[in-house]
């Protein structure tokens, strides 16, 4: 009978823990988990909150909105400053969060060369970016035009809407900045959607890295080789121009794991394949007049896609230009020491042989780690950014 007792006290008291609301941290949200109560923070930092605090939204003036004209006859509280203009050569401070917590959604519209506004983050003070990207390198946009992409870490929704979901704790501090190279002002408007909670001991913090290579040399493009530390690799995004005529993807992508010197753990057997496509990305269907024609096929999808491709206009835009993802959430590439990954950059040449080409590759991978964390490679210059 004692024992009966106190097995019913201990199932008591589980239950009482799995319902105490302190018990959810507000993390991790999906459709299984949005009935459950916590003691997390909501708040959201854009230009009519700049700090996040708690009723501290729509309080500008028409002295200090940068909408100030369009709202003359309405005053405060009327959408006075619903975007920021950052000047040539300027970084402006997006957000500054102090605390714990996570963010859980980023939504902006940048104008401009999106190659030319560089977003980097910084977690728990660090004094190197832990994230350093062309604004639309990062959300699946390498080729600086609009392309529609629904995935569920990156979309990109009309007329040139970016979102994140991937969540990113900190421990102490976050912040992000973006910089405006180009010679003309920038007009940005934001959202960065956070809690503020608890983050569990085995939280990582979240990397993005950017690298271009144009063209690539011998047939190797390096998408990262500095990642040092234990974590998991999230995604990866390129934008890939060919030099060259006939199918351009057969190169094979490797994941060089702890220590991996010659060869790699994880080895893919062709592009299309890495990014869940097959055969060339192509698919056959029927013109106007009947005729069978085999085209490229854009898609989207949870976790990869190929949603743009540039077929080239014949007249000043000529190249064929490609821009696919492959997000890792369901089968993340975990390492315990170090990682580097590689793409051959490789097509096909007559008699069926293999060509080692000279593509123009922008590539963003995205992975989590302990920190700290290897600082990057510079940035190339605004010049070797540019898209040309």
């Amino acid at each position: 009978m004692r024992k009966l007792f106190y097995v019913l006290m201990l199932t008591s008291s589980s239950l009482a823990s799995a319902q105490n609301p302190g018990s959810f941290n507000g993390l991790n949200m999906n459709l299984g988990n949005l009935y459950r109560l916590s003691d997390a923070k909501t708040r959201s930092i854009s230009p009519e909150n700049p700090t996040g605090e708690p009723g501290k939204g729509g309080m500008a003036t028409l002295e200090n909105g940068s909408a100030r004209n369009n709202a003359r006859e309405l005053g405060q509280g009327w959408k006075v400053n619903p975007y920021v203009i950052i000047k040539p050569g300027e970084t402006y401070t997006m957000a500054e969060i102090t605390g714990s917590g996570a963010i859980q959604h980023i939504w902006m519209t940048p104008t401009g060369n999106w190659r030319f506004s560089i977003l980097r983050f910084y977690w728990d003070d660090e004094a190197e970016p832990s994230i350093e990207v062309p604004v639309g390198d990062f959300f699946g946009a390498g080729w600086g035009s609009y392309t529609h992409l629904n995935s569920l870490a990156v979309t990109i929704n009309p007329g040139s809407a970016f979102n994140c979901y991937w969540v990113m704790p900190f421990r102490k501090k976050c912040r992000i900045t973006m910089s405006n190279i180009n010679t003309e002002n920038m007009v940005l408007f934001y959202q960065v959607d956070y809690t503020l909670t608890s983050v569990p001991e085995d939280a990582a913090y979240f990397h993005a890295q950017f690298r271009r290579h144009n063209p690539v040399k011998e047939g190797i493009d390096t998408l990262v080789d500095n990642i040092k530390g234990k974590g998991q690799y999230v995604g990866t995004y390129l934008a890939w121009g060919v030099h060259n005529n006939g199918w351009w993807g057969e190169g094979e992508i490797k994941f060089y794991i702890d220590g991996d010197t010659k060869f790699p753990t994880i080895n893919g057997t062709g592009t299309e394949d890495y990014f869940c496509g097959s055969y060339d990305f192509d698919t056959k269907s029927k013109n106007k007049s009947g005729i069978d024609e085999i085209n490229y096929t854009e898609f989207s999808t949870a976790y990869a896609g190929l949603p743009q491709v540039i077929r080239g206009d014949g007249h000043y835009n000529v190249m064929q230009r490609f821009g696919m993802y492959r997000w890792h959430i369901m089968d993340p590439i975990r390492f315990e020491k170090n990682l580097k990954v590689t793409i051959q950059d490789l097509g096909w040449r007559s008699g069926g042989r293999y060509l080692v080409q000279q593509s123009d590759i922008s590539s963003v991978v995205y992975w989590y780690q302990t920190e700290p964390h290897q600082v990057f490679p510079k940035l190339p210059s605004k010049d070797a950014l540019e898209i040309n």
